[in-house]
């Protein structure tokens, strides 16, 4: 049978298939279309929808009268969203580089097939089950002067000791690097150990054969090879940091003053609860454009790296 033939024999054949056929492959597309549809409005269009009020002056309710950029020039000049822009540097930074270093650490120590692995891997991971509410306030309680670390170690006879970090205006921006710190370092020993066991052992073992040490192996064999994960943990790490809202209500309500501010928190309690929509909505479009700076260049760089692969 010739080519020509061929193909019209496969062209008749998909002419005459049959409305149940056709509606078959169409089936799936049509379950999802609703749920893409819902997303794609309350998602994207919401988002449209928080830009344009950013461009008016709305306060209490929506209003259409546009003032441009009006709305991001109050908040340049704005004191206390420089706090709260400040905090998130810190905060995000030493979050994320903690969270790194400790998650790595603790992924090659249970890489080594220690005794009772699952029970170490189940009590470092159990943090992140918790809401950071339920963190907030057990870490607002352990910090307390008066009832916590501090009152504890007193209690033991130093009475020269003082963690008063939470009620210090300088240092409480800390508490809340802890709190986040251990809640989601279990996290990120997870992804670690997840790229580690997929490490191929033969590698490991070439380069010990050539006589490099342990930790000569982690640091030049075994980290390159972790790369997309130390990327996912880093975009994953700073989109929560760029986020958090419930952790800082929960340990300090943004005190002492607004000392711990955060973008998401100033957002609500200097924008929103005080009818100021459109500069809420500014300090919105803000975030954003922090996590699109954070997650196109991590995108670009895959998408590269597949193109060049």
């Amino acid at each position: 049978m010739s080519t020509t033939s061929l193909a019209r024999g496969v062209g008749t054949n998909a002419a005459r298939r049959t409305p149940a056929a056709r509606l078959q492959d169409w089936l799936p597309r049509l379950v999802v279309a609703p749920s893409f549809a819902v997303s794609l409005f309350f998602v994207y269009g919401f988002m449209i929808w928080t830009f344009i009020l950013s461009l008016t002056n709305s306060r209490m309710l929506p209003q259409y009268d546009f003032v441009g950029f009006a709305q991001y020039a109050r908040l340049m000049v704005n004191e206390r969203w420089w706090v709260a822009s400040t905090n998130l540097v810190i905060f995000g930074g030493l979050f994320v580089v903690i969270c790194l270093v400790i998650g790595a650490g603790l992924a090659i120590l249970l890489d080594q097939r220690i005794r009772q692995e699952g029970v170490l891997r189940t009590v470092y991971l159990y943090p992140m089950a918790l809401s950071l509410i339920v963190t907030g306030v057990v870490w607002k309680w352990l910090l307390n002067p008066s009832l916590g670390i501090e009152s504890m170690v007193r209690g033991w006879g130093f009475e020269s000791f003082q963690f008063d970090w939470l009620v210090d205006s300088d240092m409480a921006i800390y508490t809340l690097v802890l709190a986040a710190v251990w809640q989601a370092s279990g996290f990120v020993m997870a992804l670690f150990l997840a790229g580690l066991r997929g490490i191929d052992d033969n590698i490991l073992k070439a380069a010990q054969l050539d006589g490099a040490s342990l930790p000569r192996v982690y640091w030049r064999v075994v980290m390159p090879c972790l790369r997309p994960v130390v990327f996912s943990a880093v975009m994953i790490l700073s989109h929560i940091a760029i986020k958090s809202f419930d952790l800082v209500m929960a340990l300090t309500g943004g005190g002492p003053g607004y000392a711990t501010d955060l973008p998401a928190t100033f957002m609500y309690a200097h924008a929103f609860t005080r009818a100021q929509i459109g500069l809420g909505s500014a300090s919105a479009m803000l975030m954003l454009g922090a996590v699109l700076a954070i997650l196109v260049p991590y995108l670009f760089s895959e998408l590269r790296g597949r193109k060049h692969g």
